[in-house]
């Protein structure tokens, strides 16, 4: 006879988490390593309760919003290798419906979090109660619905033993590299309470093996045949090698071949960024070395990447006469995209199978080829230190001298976190990654605010790196509460706030396409009714510092450097606040070298949408599709 104990359905759900455990390389840990939350009516009963009963298994952290835990609990998983993660619990309503945007950001970016936000009662006893949704088509919706779309895996529990499949189902997609993203089990506030005989089977230790699937000869064979019969091919390297932790296998490839390597923002990182085969970002925030290999390249060969329309130049990059994509992916989905030749496996395992065939035909590409690639990237190198370099140490510093500033104070072991804003594309085309989780973009959905609660995820993870989140003041308005957090728990992140009165990047992007900047200010309104009046007084640094954080301020570069350094010797919170130059543009490093396909009305009065119209058209005529 099967032995049983008895619990409740929140108790069995802790319990359960506790003794979940991943593998991969030989290497296990837990899948669940802590669970955040923020409690009411809807789970303080059943999974607070719970949390409380076996504290001594499962870890906690009280958040402050909602959102902000999701981002945590997704930075947690990426500096972990996806391997391990966080979950979230909240209450019904708000507090269910705040995790909507950190469960798309977590699905986009194929990043594991488990959701558990309380639901309305399932044996409605009472309807509706506070909170509750009330839709006059449909009993059996409620706000957590909202979270489907989102969630790579959802289920509603809305009796005891349904608990069990539910469950493993759910460990099934946070392990699997294929399917992972958000998981959400929608937990009815009365079920959460009640009781159930459970099998002792159910709490015993389960370790979920995270694969490394080889390639299909055939495909394997095509893609060999395809690389050695390039000329100009070109590696795009996107965040499935840091998830695969196929960075040594891509090194080992590209010193064999030569092949340059290019990286999208997700990828950034996969080479060193003193590499010989290392040639920068792709696409619209890329160097103008990669995006210039990328419209010469007669095969593209994608390792882990989404080709989004940052890297593709919105089907404008890659414009090479005949040229040929070969995808290796372990998502088929994504192994097929550009009609490219599909080589479905793990990273790792398909550069290792690669470099190994080409190595037995000792294939590389030509000298002239390396040549070329080699001084066009000391070109751009030289850019960028000019851009970095400081003449005048005792004026404010530019966005770009910002970034120089902390780039000559870090190591390999420094992280840096950044989302949105105008900071990714001047990370993009300007940082020297010095390792392969240094540069921490989160660029699959861009959202604001995730960088203050991912840098704590970060450093719970890492707790012996320094860990900067990189925040300008639109993010920063957005969400800064989970400084509250770092503060509480003495988790010691640095926060690099830049004061630049608004939302340069789009401010920029208005101005291209014929918004002439409309909204996008932090300042009075003027005379004419216009965001055109002064800076608004709005004392940044002084919140940061009301919410607990120790806070740096820098006037000039010499300021910053100082504020910098003491910043990173520091074990507490702490935060350096810099207003940077020019305002009134997005940051004063080159240009974009690449296009990027943002609709223009095509009938205004204004001259600056005309202008931008007849701009956008001759970009869109130069858009291809990839079909061949």
């Amino acid at each position: 006879m099967t032995s049983t104990t008895r619990l409740t359905v929140a108790q069995a759900l802790v319990r359960f988490l506790s003794a979940q455990y991943t593998e991969r390389d030989g290497i296990r840990q837990r899948l669940i390593g802590a669970t955040w939350g923020i409690f009411g009516h809807g789970n303080v009963a059943g999974i607070g309760q719970a949390l409380v009963e076996y504290a001594d298994v499962m870890p906690y952290h009280q958040g402050r919003n909602e959102q902000s835990m999701v981002h945590a609990a997704v930075g947690y998983a990426r500096q972990s290798g996806r391997l391990s993660t966080h979950a979230v619990t909240t209450s019904i309503g708000p507090g269910a419906t705040n995790l909507v945007t950190g469960a798309a950001l977590a699905t986009i970016n194929h990043l594991p979090v488990l959701l558990l936000p309380g639901d309305v009662f399932a044996t409605r006893p009472a309807d509706p109660v506070l909170q509750q949704l009330e839709v006059p088509y449909a009993g059996d919706v409620s706000v957590n619905d909202c979270l489907r779309p989102v969630s790579r895996y959802f289920d509603r529990i809305t009796r005891p033993e349904a608990l069990i499949p539910s469950a493993l189902q759910a460990m099934r997609v946070l392990t699997d590299p294929v399917e992972t993203g958000a998981v959400t089990l929608a937990l009815p506030q009365d079920v959460q309470a009640e009781a159930y005989d459970w099998p002792d089977e159910l709490f015993a230790e389960r370790t979920w093996v995270v694969r490394r699937p080889g390639a299909d000869p055939t495909e394997l064979a095509e893609a060999v045949l395809a690389i050695r019969s390039a000329r100009r091919p070109l590696v795009v390297a996107g965040g499935g090698v840091h998830h695969s932790r196929a960075e040594a296998a891509l090194a080992e490839f590209a010193e064999a071949t030569r092949i340059p390597v290019a990286s999208t923002q997700a990828g950034k990182g996969s080479l060193r960024y003193d590499h010989p085969q290392d040639v920068g970002g792709v696409g619209h925030t890329g160097t103008a070395t990669a995006d210039e290999l990328a419209r010469t390249a007669d095969l593209v060969i994608g390792v882990g990447t989404r080709y989004t329309d940052f890297t593709t130049a919105s089907g404008t990059l890659f414009a090479g006469e005949g040229v040929r994509f070969l995808n290796l992916n372990i998502a088929p989905y994504d192994g097929h995209k550009l009609a490219g030749m599909p080589l479905i496996a793990d990273a790792r395992t398909g550069l290792e199978e690669l470099t190994e065939r080409l190595e037995m035909h000792d294939h590389r590409v030509a000298g002239s080829y390396v040549t070329e690639y080699t001084e066009d990237k000391e070109r751009w190198e030289q850019r960028v230190d000019a851009c970095y370099e400081a003449d005048e140490p005792d004026v404010r510093p530019t966005q770009p001298q910002v970034l120089g500033a902390l780039d000559a104070i870090v190591d390999e072991t420094d992280v840096i976190i950044n989302a949105a804003g105008s900071l990714p594309g001047d990370l993009h085309k300007l940082w020297r990654a010095r390792s392969r989780d240094q540069y921490h973009l989160e660029y699959g959905y861009s959202c604001m605010g995730y960088e203050i609660p991912a840098a704590i995820g970060v450093k719970l993870a890492a707790p012996e790196r320094n860990v900067w989140a990189l925040v300008g003041d639109g993010t920063y308005l957005m969400m800064p509460t989970e400084i509250v957090t770092a503060v509480q728990e003495g988790v010691a992140i640095k926060v690099l706030l830049v004061q630049n009165h608004g939302y340069a990047s789009i401010g920029g992007l208005s101005e291209e396409t014929g918004g002439e900047r409309f909204g996008t200010a932090y300042r009075h309104r003027a005379d004419d009714g216009t965001f055109t009046g002064a800076p608004l007084p709005v004392d940044l640094a002084a919140n940061a510092a009301s919410l607990g954080m120790r806070v740096l301020r820098a006037k000039t570069v010499s300021d910053l450097r100082e504020a910098l350094a003491e910043a990173r010797a520091a074990d507490t919170p702490t935060c350096v606040y810099v207003e940077t130059q020019t305002a009134d543009t997005v940051s004063g490093p080159p240009p974009a070298q690449a296009w990027w396909d943002v609709p223009v009305a095509e009938t205004a009065t204004r001259p600056s949408t005309v202008k931008a119209r007849e701009l956008y058209e001759r970009h869109v005529s130069t858009r291809r599709r990839h079909l061949c």
